[in-house]
């Protein structure tokens, strides 16, 4: 078949589309001024006054000692990574004096002369750099805190 041939059915086949694409568009707008009229929208209830929040106090865990805690120091805030690097994917992000709780510490990529990285509390378990956290309470080393979870004759660890 020859060149021309295939672009004059080429032609014809677009011209077919395009005679439907008009009619749809017409018969769109029919439907949309023949759509009937809806109700008003419901009134938004006016919002009531609620007591500001009070400060949460630090959880107890079970063996009396308070849970270790701190605050963002970064003047801009700071990145949650996925890893204890800043290689790592960002996972969220911290305010300037946000409080978070601190699961433990290792001890990873320096961050200006501190190479402290600490595991937050939270669904996420992200890890942000000691650097910039002013830290309230003895945060253990996550080798230590790890260890005191699995004892070597736990069931679970033998399991076969």
């Amino acid at each position: 078949m020859p060149t021309t041939d295939v672009l004059v059915a080429r032609g014809k086949k677009l011209a077919a589309g395009a005679g439907a694409l008009t009619t749809a568009v017409a018969l769109g707008a029919t439907l949309l001024v023949a759509a009937p009229a809806q109700a008003a929208p419901h009134p938004r209830p006016t919002p009531q006054e609620q007591p500001a929040p009070q400060e949460q106090p630090v959880p107890q865990m079970e063996s009396g000692q308070d849970y270790a805690y701190g605050s963002v120091t970064a003047a801009r805030g700071m990145n949650e990574r996925e890893y204890p690097s800043t290689d790592s994917s960002s996972k969220g992000y911290l305010r300037n004096g946000g409080r978070i709780y601190l699961v433990c510490k290792v001890r990873a990529q320096s961050i200006r002369g501190n190479d402290l990285w600490y595991l937050i509390r939270g669904s996420r378990r992200t890890w942000i750099a000691a650097k910039h956290v002013a830290n309230h309470g003895n945060v253990r080393y996550c080798k230590d805190v790890h260890r005191d979870r699995a004892q070597p004759n736990d069931e679970y660890r033998y399991a076969g």
